[in-house]
């Protein structure tokens, strides 16, 4: 009887992690009901079904294609379309039973178009409502007039993680419905804005500038290392092949679109325009320090300083440092976020006497550094993967109980 029990407490214990571990997919949500199947579309080519794929807790209110025929019928730009839908996603966990315990009977929440700095003042704030007979009403704050929004059901609850709820209407905003101009999609001209012109020259001289351009239209964030950063880098980029600097250079781009907010987001390892056709990684890691988003190489660590563009499809942020790969700087001094560990006494050898006594004799210690970057995939692993790793963990724990029950 122990037994059974603890099986079945171990089981609902794993289940319960694996469900926290894992990801949430919008697209695949609103996917298993047709009705939705409108609302899905549009997050889909606006993009923003990636970022909310990427935040940790998120409500996302849908509408049924009936309710989005209206907010179709208008003809909006699709940067228009992602401003009014971002209103629709809430930057915090509202599921049923917390909306119909709404402290005081009325509270507001950020939205995402709040998050995206498009919303001037409070406008990207909806304002929630328990009102009489059960029912809640979403109001946002540039439209007070806007009284007929109400929630309808629960679609998917993942405490507190993701709540997927359908409301009756699409939130009308003034302000998210404002036209917006089309993004300048001339990678060209953005990337000889101040801060990027000598990045820009490399980029040219060297030919790499086509793959950057070839991007464009299906999104691209771009890394551009400041003119002074590139100065300072000059005696090492001298000593490269061709094809070295052309790695490199391309090192400095990631082939999707990703705004800051998704940056922000996102702790893990990223592919970058050399990685393709490449037999090694050419990747970096995304870490986010409070409000700051370092690039970390196994080489250099560098720290997102300003935003060029951040308009989709295109992004392009100003760093601090050159990105160097590990796969062009294997022999580079690793920069460390914290003072490295002090080196392990070597061990000490024996040594018999005369009355078989022995002494201790302290060997010379070993090196204390190496090139071998053996162990930089298992950290990698590390990094992007921690999730995974206290799983297993606690697995492996609950496998070791069961076998001592």
């Amino acid at each position: 009887m122990a037994t059974a029990t603890a099986i079945s407490l171990s089981f609902l214990f794993l289940l319960s992690i694996s469900t926290t571990i894992h990801a949430h997919n919008i697209t695949h949500i609103l996917a298993k009901d047709p009705q939705f199947s409108t609302f899905n579309h549009y997050l889909t080519i606006t993009h923003l079904a990636n970022e909310i794929n990427r935040r940790q807790t998120i409500t996302v209110c849908a509408v049924d294609n009936a309710a989005m025929s209206s907010l179709v019928a208008k003809g909006l730009s699709l940067q228009t379309m992602k401003n009014v839908l971002s209103l629709h996603v809430f930057a915090d966990y509202f599921g049923s039973k917390k909306l119909h315990q709404v402290t005081k009977g009325s509270t507001s929440t950020a939205t995402m178009y709040q998050a995206t700095g498009e919303a001037p003042g409070t406008t990207g704030y909806v304002h929630i409502t328990d009102i009489k007979g059960g029912k809640v009403r979403f109001t946002p704050e540039d439209n007070p007039s806007q009284t007929d929004t109400v929630y309808v059901k629960s679609i998917l609850e993942m405490p507190y993680n993701i709540s997927v709820i359908q409301i009756s209407s699409i939130l009308n905003s003034p302000e998210a419905e404002a036209p917006t101009a089309a993004p300048d999609l001339n990678l060209t001209s953005l990337l000889q804005r101040e801060g990027c012109q000598a990045f820009y020259n490399l980029l040219t001289t060297s030919g790499a500038i086509g793959t950057f351009l070839s991007g464009v239209e299906s999104g691209i964030t771009v890394f551009c290392p400041g003119d002074d950063a590139i100065a300072a880098f000059a005696p090492k980029y001298k000593n490269l092949t061709a094809a070295e600097k052309t790695s490199l250079l391309l090192y400095h781009g990631i082939p999707i679109y990703n705004s800051m907010g998704m940056l922000r987001s996102s702790n893990g390892l990223m592919n970058t325009l050399a990685t393709e056709g490449a037999k090694k990684k050419y990747d970096f890691t995304v870490q986010n320090d409070g409000n700051d988003v370092k690039l970390k190489t196994k080489v250099v660590t560098a720290t997102i300083s300003g935003t060029v563009v951040d308009d989709e499809p295109i992004a392009i942020y100003t760093i601090d440092k050159v990105l160097m790969p590990r796969e062009l700087f294997k022999g580079a001094v690793v920069e460390a976020d914290e003072p490295a560990p002090a080196p392990k006494a070597a061990k000490k050898k024996k040594k018999a006497t005369k009355k078989g006594e022995t002494t201790e004799d302290a060997e010379a210690p070993g090196p204390g550094s190496s090139d071998d970057y053996g162990g930089d995939d298992a950290a990698d692993q590390t990094a992007s993967g921690g999730g995974r790793l206290v799983a297993s963990a606690v697995m492996a724990f609950c496998f070791a109980w069961l076998a001592f029950v």
